[in-house]
């Protein structure tokens, strides 16, 4: 079973025209060492390169271990290199096993005729890296876990079963591949033990596992929920007698978004436009690693479909925010009062700007006008979107409002560019 990792294959393509470094970033175990070492090792290949131009290492092999010796490693690296004009590729996996990586990164930038790709594990090799110790010379690529459209076409099979396998198993390949849900689950339970928390407890040098695990546990149980830090405080104290400052837990916060394992959406005013409060929705990188942190208690599809289009609009290029409507009603009592009205997400790129709702199903009139009473309480000329679990197609309404099935969205990368 083979994945198209497409996208980023032609990430990759497009980098080799600038002579920064190519990094690779990602969660842990979604797919980076094949990505260069296979897929992008062939590419090279069939577009003409000679085998001994590509030079691959992975460092976290203990043949290569006097390689971790950054002296060492610039001097192989030498070695290999042919002097012919033409372009050499280096490859390097693991690389934040090299003492001091950074500065034998920095160094390669003044090889001739090379281009460098690079990845590395999430504890010692994650984009704020990137941004603070390449001095402008990093150029990151960031890599995620299976897309549906990727997922389907490896798996294969009636796509609404393979959806469903999908919001509960997630997209990481080596789960992708494995045939029963025993295996699915006791894998990615592992892997969240076992990597995932090890990565950020060895990292950071923390002390109190149960607190960062009863954080994790919150954020997944409270996915597609706005919270703050002093809410996930107090809920500690209330319900677990556990005591942990809101400052704690907004640096652990910090750390699970610095290993790729979820992302924070911020509330934002349409109308104001401008972010408010403290509140914020958080996502998971994978749904199949968020249901392993709750013993798969509660897979929920509504909830895993929002999930699954976070993720997806990020992938897609688009800053995905959590929109707020200030509207003015009458209560139940006929009393004019002010409320703010959610939108599941505003998306920008560039000067496109689009606002999203999502909705598993609407199977009655009420249903559909409680989805689409955000968007036409919007006054202006930016696209409006119900995404649907249960529709086909694509057309746009009396109020103007577009309906997109998952499907059509989630197979069709430029649906919304039509």
């Amino acid at each position: 079973m083979e994945f198209n990792r497409d996208l980023y294959l032609q990430k990759l393509i497009s980098a080799s025209k600038n002579d920064m470094i190519k990094i690779v970033t990602g969660i842990r175990r979604c797919g980076k060492s094949y990505l260069l070492f296979e897929i992008f090792r062939n590419y090279l290949l069939s577009q003409g390169v000679v085998e001994d131009h590509i030079i691959g290492l992975a460092l976290d092999d203990n043949r290569n271990k006097d390689l971790r010796n950054p002296d060492k490693l610039l001097e192989y690296i030498d070695s290999q290199l042919i002097q012919d004009g033409q372009t050499s590729y280096v490859i390097l996996d693991e690389v934040q096993m090299v003492d001091d990586f950074v500065s034998v990164l920095l160094s390669m930038t003044h090889m001739r005729n090379v281009q460098t790709y690079v990845s590395g594990s999430n504890s010692r090799f994650l984009s704020k890296d990137v941004v603070t110790e390449f001095r402008g010379r990093g150029w990151e690529i960031r890599v995620r876990p299976l897309s549906f459209a990727e997922y389907l076409e490896g798996v294969g099979g009636d796509k609404r079963d393979a959806l469903e396998d999908y919001y509960t198993y997630g997209g990481l390949p080596a789960v992708a591949k494995m045939e029963t849900p025993e295996e699915k689950e006791a894998y990615l339970k592992d892997l969240y033990r076992t990597i995932y928390l090890k990565d950020i407890i060895e990292r950071n040098r923390l002390q109190n596992e149960e607190g960062l695990e009863e954080i994790f546990r919150v954020l997944a149980s409270s996915m597609g929920t706005a919270v703050n830090p002093t809410k996930i405080a107090n809920t500690f104290k209330s319900v677990a007698n556990i005591k942990i400052s809101s400052h704690t837990i907004t640096k652990y916060i910090e750390y699970l978004k610095d290993a790729f394992l979820v992302s924070e959406a911020l509330r934002y005013d349409v109308k104001g436009r401008k972010y408010i409060g403290s509140d914020s929705k958080f996502y998971f990188e994978d749904p199949g690693i968020r249901n392993a942190i709750i013993g798969f208690r509660q897979v929920e599809y509504s909830h895993m479909m929002e999930n699954v289009l976070y993720n997806e609009l990020c992938a897609r290029g688009y800053s995905v925010d959590v929109g707020l409507v200030e509207v003015w009603e009458k209560n139940e009592e006929g009393n004019i009062v002010h409320k703010r009205i959610e939108v599941d997400y505003v998306i920008n790129r560039g000067s496109q700007r689009i606002y999203v709702q999502s909705a598993y199903s609407m199977p009655d009139e009420e249903k559909r006008d409680q989805e689409q009473r955000p968007l036409i309480k919007i006054n202006d000329s930016f696209r409006k979107i119900i995404i649907s679990g249960e529709h086909k197609g694509k057309f746009y309404n009396d109020e103007g409002v577009l309906r997109i099935g998952v499907f059509d969205f989630l197979l069709d990368r430029d649906c919304l560019n039509e």
